[in-house]
């Protein structure tokens, strides 16, 4: 596999990174030459995508729904998004706090309010202004930002968190082509596709910059009237909280995003609860379960509805537009989303992703929207429709004079949209310089700078030929070819998990088989010697530089007589031995021992408690394939014992490749957790290895 990069530190791939930056440097400079022709193109465009594609967004959006759920409910929902003995990287809280400030926190603040009073006034179909009006309006919102928007997130998230962490190839979205391609992944067709997640994600990010500092500069305008709503004083803040996004892509993932997504969560929820507790509070409770029961018992009919027999610009301008921003922007949330999610379970992923953070868009829509209707249909603040008709920005600044604290508030909700600003910035560059430089996990300071500068610059270019309607236009523009790459990246899932369970049943280890194929008149009693016996470190680690090393050289050197590639490799440093098997540049086969710690059980505690040298841990030197930890302990196996369990597992993986001939198994050519991050993969996962592991000699505490 030819590498083609830029040269020193730098880990950009060049196949990738120049077509992005000519498409992106041609529309600026396009945009800026002539912004009246400019907005009349894109007006042009959005109209024909709109009329001849809408179907396809629809269909497709629906596609991704029913896969996603499907997936979880199969057998394949226990698979782990990394080794099977991997545990989460991130807490509940910190993950989902991180996953919602990426997903979509500026949308929520700006459609909030404005969505629901609009629907109201113009629902797109019967009379506005009645309660009817009210109860369509509630059910719409909760459409647009429900669980489609999820299914879409979390189909690229899952797609590329398994194909990156539970076989090792890049966190890309070229991976997702594997199990279709091949190897070719790494030529032309990979770089094309990931040349359209990035132009993807850059349209969707400044989609929603435009969005940010449109209600930024309104709300500063609602706080200080002197400061004018035009497009240069967005410019303005697009270019100051873009230097903010800097500094925090430079700090990265752990000090940057995760403090200020913690800090976003913090913030909305203060908001949500002011207006659940100054607002009706018992009218958000019920219409909030109404709305969840409308919203379910039609999600069907509104998943189809195209509006085929009442041809408007309706459809386009609201649920076009949302699908086709999300799918824009599904790489960036798709991916960071897969970044964070190392180490869930396939049906917790998708769970997490898909419910709790719909249930909580569904609240925060029943809080602020029905909120401001049940203020213009019971207290006659009919003044809000206009107002909202003529700057859908200021809509939640207006909620707030009908509550207490009203500047107090609005100060608040400005610092939000800027702090969700500069989250949505810095994780954005972070994705799209890991799709511009192939995968890559760690890339220079300087590539995430530039990627959020270059955000700011389009965000402003864009504003500058049309406001939002260019951004909405690029925004489902961009969309209509990465839809296509998500169908076929659900495509390839699907025949990975297939391929992944003749895996399984191949590898699958009865324990009490394998004693007995090992079996002598006085295995029973090693076997009871182990049970009750606690090596210490030092004891395993010998065991492994003796009896598994001799064992692992004799199998090599078997192997070397027959003309297949073998080699066994001792890392002291990592307390690991493994052998490695290749044969044609088709059988990868690693049959690694680790020596992991383990707590000591406490009936073992007891019977040393007599004695001064207590131990609180032991050691197990435990079995490790690609697929992960194997939970069982061969310390105290002799040599012909661990060549004979070596064969095992080696004959099993050969019976995988026979019955699944027609696609290469998989090659961990990129961020292999076992070989190429041995310390990472040590370091994590080993802590992670004792819960809920039983070994076959002795039961890990």
């Amino acid at each position: 596999m030819s590498d083609s990069r830029l040269g020193g530190s730098s880990t950009i791939l060049i196949p990738v990174f120049i077509p992005s930056v000519i498409v992106m440097i041609l529309l600026v400079i396009g945009t800026i030459s002539n912004p009246d022709l400019a907005g009349s193109v894109f007006e042009q465009t959005l109209k024909y995508i709109t009329e001849t594609f809408g179907w396809f967004y629809m269909l497709a959006v629906a596609f991704f729904l029913l896969f996603i759920v499907g997936i979880a409910m199969t057998r394949w929902g226990h698979i782990k998004l990394g080794p099977d003995h991997a545990d989460p990287q991130y807490s509940f809280p910190a993950w989902f706090a991180m996953l919602f400030s990426a997903g979509y926190g500026i949308a929520l603040l700006f459609f909030g309010v404005a969505e629901p009073v609009l629907h109201y006034a113009s629902p797109p179909k019967g009379a506005g202004e009645t309660v009817d009006a009210a109860a369509q309006a509630m059910q719409i919102a909760f459409f647009h930002w429900g669980f489609h928007i999820w299914a879409i997130y979390g189909l690229v998230g899952l797609v590329l968190a398994y194909f990156a962490f539970r076989h090792g190839l890049p966190l890309s979205m070229r991976s997702a082509l594997y199990p279709l391609i091949g190897d070719k992944i790494y030529g032309p067709i990979g770089h094309m596709v990931d040349t359209f997640a990035i132009l993807g994600t850059m349209f969707g990010i400044a989609t929603t910059l435009g969005l940010s500092v449109t209600q930024i500069n309104t709300g500063l305008n609602y706080l200080w009237p002197e400061v004018p709503i035009n497009t240069t004083v967005q410019i303005i803040s697009i270019f100051l909280i873009t230097g903010l996004a800097i500094f925090s892509v430079v700090a990265g993932m752990d000090k940057g995003v995760k403090r200020l997504s913690l800090l976003n969560m913090a913030l909305a929820i203060t908001l949500m609860l002011f207006v659940f507790i100054a607002g009706p509070t018992i009218h958000i409770l019920e219409t909030f379960l109404q709305n969840t029961g409308n919203y379910l018992n039609n999600i069907v009919a509104r998943t189809f509805n195209l509006q085929a027999y009442t041809r408007s610009d309706w459809i386009g301008n609201w649920t076009l537009f949302i699908f086709g921003w999300t799918i824009a922007w599904a790489p960036f949330v798709g991916l960071f989303i897969a970044k964070i999610s190392r180490g869930r379970s396939i049906r917790e992923f998708v769970v997490g992703v898909m419910l709790v953070p719909s249930l909580f868009t569904f609240l925060w829509f029943s809080i602020f929207g029905d909120t401001a209707l049940y203020a213009i249909m019971n207290e006659g603040y009919t003044s809000l429709i206009g107002e909202v008709k003529n700057n859908h920005a200021i809509a939640l600044f207006k909620l707030y004079e009908i509550l207490p604290l009203t500047s107090v508030m609005s100060f608040l909700s400005v610092l939000l949209i800027i702090t969700f600003f500069v989250t949505s910035s810095d994780s954005g560059s972070l994705v799209i310089d890991s799709l511009a430089s192939g995968g890559a996990l760690h890339t220079p300071a300087w590539q995430r700078v530039f990627w959020a500068s270059t955000e700011g610059v389009l965000a402003s270019a864009l504003l500058l030929a049309g406001g939002l309607g260019a951004l909405q236009t690029m925004t489902i523009v961009s969309a209509l070819p990465f839809s296509i790459i998500m169908i076929v990246s659900a495509l390839g899932m699907w025949r990975a998990l297939r391929i992944e369970g003749h895996h399984h049943r191949s590898l699958k280890t009865d324990i009490q088989q394998r004693f007995s194929g090992t079996s002598g008149h006085g295995l029973w009693r090693r076997r009871l010697h182990d049970l009750v016996t606690f090596p210490s470190r030092s004891e395993v680690q010998e065991f492994m530089d003796t009896t598994v090393r001799k064992a692992m050289l004799r199998v090599e050197r078997e192997l070397l007589k027959v003309d297949w590639q073998a080699v066994v490799h001792n890392d002291h440093e990592h307390q690991r031995i493994y052998l490695e098997v290749i044969k044609d540049e088709q059988v990868d086969f690693i049959y690694e021992i680790r020596a992991l710690e383990q707590a000591l059980p406490d009936y073992a505690q007891l019977e040393s408690s007599d004695s001064d040298d207590t131990q609180e841990f032991y050691y197990r030197a435990e079995v490790f394939l690609r697929r992960g930890g194997q939970s069982y302990d061969i310390y105290g196996f002799d040599q012909q014992d661990i060549i004979t369990d070596i064969l095992d597992q080696f004959e099993k993986h050969l019976h995988f490749l026979h019955i699944s001939p027609d696609i290469l198994p998989w090659r961990m050519e990129a961020h292999d957790d076992l070989l190429n991050s041995p310390a990472d993969a040590t370091e994590e996962d080993s802590k992670a290895a004792p819960s809920g592991q039983s070994g076959a000699t002795k039961p890990a505490v």
